[in-house]
């Protein structure tokens, strides 16, 4: 009997070993380069360790093979990857060669009626059901309405401001968290923007939008099983779709968007925010809730986490570069005595701050790769010359902060150094013609809340240094290390700033 379980289990080892290293020739029986995989792990072990973010494995492949070859083939566990080692290349994934790859990666984990909220998610829908949906919603964030929220902008940085002199007088240790702060400034934003709701993070109301709002980007263990499994086994996503989104979230965001809707139509209030347009295309176009939830947590996802990643990083870098803070603090200084006030026409129209900011989104581009998916056969040029055939079903991962962060392109990259950007050089146009500055990706499916969310961030780097002196507190640690167990861009034990009042 035992020598029978024995040979059962021995069975079951073997057959495990063949399973998981099946694939491992893949890239080589295509004639496409690239490492050679360990076992279980496959090229990136930090997916499963979480010893270190998983973006310096991408970059460590990066360096590696980047001299010597357009694009490689590598493994995440078992699963084969491709990796658009040259910008070119990238670009033409992107634009050129769109329409092989609208697929975006994840897409075939969620379903609408298992997650109805990222399942509705233009982002994750594919098809022509991506186009339809990002064509409802791509004219709420046109210049001409987000000039429109701009005031409920300017009145959250009020806010921030008050808030902020209150907590410097009782002379805080370890400073201020600058990802909470601009959490806070954020939420306050995009909940007053999508439900009309003043979430009172700087005033002491109810944090529960931005709890719930945090849980959607914070994935449970169930759900991490998941991920993990059908990385191992593909088929599984055919017949199951477990919900990412906790249904106590989906329920409470549900009743969120009911009872805005309900308050709106019971006030005389006109205000032309996104929460207003979402009302005239539900009349319109007859929408149903749950699509109106999708879309407002597209918004959410462009305006409260992205936004305070790259918020809390310019923060950070302004506060450890003085040059820096004090030249930008000069230019808001020189154009309020110019016009009085900076109103959304006048932010936009501010070099430095611009400068700033695409600096800040190079170092620390808030998602740090992208993953497409190839919908069809396709012939792509890796270099002069030389073709290679990706096939129907390929992943291919386009590796955005190590573009950002390579030497060949950029001069000290490890460096703050907004200046770069300069419109006499070229400015960040330069760069993202030859596809080497790519925070908000590239082509017809670049990030829909970009000129948002890039609003938002200005606006409180204005008010904030404008009426404060930044610096490090010793509570960060230094060098800046990337979270482990974050998908976004987020520094390993916080990033602290003091806040000094200037007179």
């Amino acid at each position: 009997m035992i020598q029978i379980i024995l040979y059962g289990v021995g069975a079951l080892i073997i057959a495990g070993y063949i399973y998981i290293t099946w694939n491992y020739d893949y890239w080589k029986k295509r004639n496409i380069p690239g490492p050679s995989a360990r076992f279980f792990f496959g090229n990136l072990p930090n997916s499963i360790t979480q010893k270190r973010s998983v973006t310096y494995d991408i970059d460590d492949l990066y360096k590696e093979f980047k001299d010597r070859h357009g694009i490689i083939g590598y493994y995440n566990m078992r699963s084969p990857v491709l990796m658009i080692l040259q910008p070119d290349i990238a670009k033409d994934v992107l634009v050129k060669h769109f329409k092989a790859f609208a697929k975006n990666e994840f897409a075939d984990m969620f379903n609408k009626d298992v997650d109805p909220i990222f399942g509705r998610n233009p982002f994750m829908l594919k098809g022509n059901e991506w186009k339809e949906k990002r064509a409802e919603i791509t004219p709420a964030f046109t210049v001409a309405r987000i000039k429109t929220m701009y005031p409920i902008v300017e009145d959250v940085c009020s806010n921030m401001q008050k808030y902020l002199e209150r907590e410097i007088d009782r002379k805080p240790t370890d400073g201020f968290d600058a990802k909470e702060l601009a959490a806070k400034f954020t939420t306050d934003v995009v909940s007053s923007c999508i439900f009309g709701l003043h979430a009172g993070s700087f005033t002491g109301g109810d944090a529960t939008i931005r709890k719930m709002g945090t849980r959607i980007f914070s994935p449970d263990w169930k759900s991490l099983l998941y991920f993990f499994a059908t990385q191992f086994f593909p088929f599984l996503m055919k017949f199951y779709k477990m919900p990412i989104v906790p249904k106590d979230v989906e329920i409470f965001f549900v009743n969120l968007m009911k009872d805005a809707i309900a308050l709106r139509g019971k006030t005389a209030i006109n205000r032309f925010d996104y929460l207003h347009y979402l009302i005239e295309l539900k009349e319109k176009n007859n929408l149903k809730e749950l699509d109106m939830v999708a879309h407002a947590i597209t918004f959410f996802l462009d305006g409260f986490e992205t936004s305070s990643v790259v918020l809390s990083f310019t923060l950070y870098e302004l506060a450890k570069c003085e040059r820096v803070q004090e030249k930008l603090r000069r230019e808001i200084r020189n154009t309020l005595e110019k016009h009085g006030k900076i109103t959304h026409e006048i932010v936009l129209e501010m070099p430095y701050l611009d400068q700033v900011l695409n600096e800040s989104l190079r170092l620390y581009p808030p998602a740090p790769f992208l993953g497409k998916v190839c919908t069809e056969r396709i012939e792509l040029r890796v270099k002069e010359g030389e073709c290679r055939i990706i096939e129907e079903g390929d992943d291919v991962k386009i590796p955005i902060f190590s573009y950002h962060r390579d030497g060949e392109f950029f001069e000290e990259p490890e460096k703050f150094h907004p200046e770069r950007f300069d419109p006499e050089h070229g400015g960040a146009k330069a760069f993202r013609d030859r596809g080497v500055f790519v925070p908000f990706g590239d082509g017809p499916r670049i990030c829909l809340g970009m000129r948002f969310a890039q609003t938002q961030v200005k606006a409180a780097l204005v008010s904030l240094v404008n009426n404060f002196e930044l610096s490090v507190n010793a509570k960060t640690q230094e060098p800046i290390i990337l979270d482990p167990k974050q998908f976004f861009v987020h520094a390993l034990g916080g990033l602290w700033l003091d806040f000094k009042k200037i007179p």
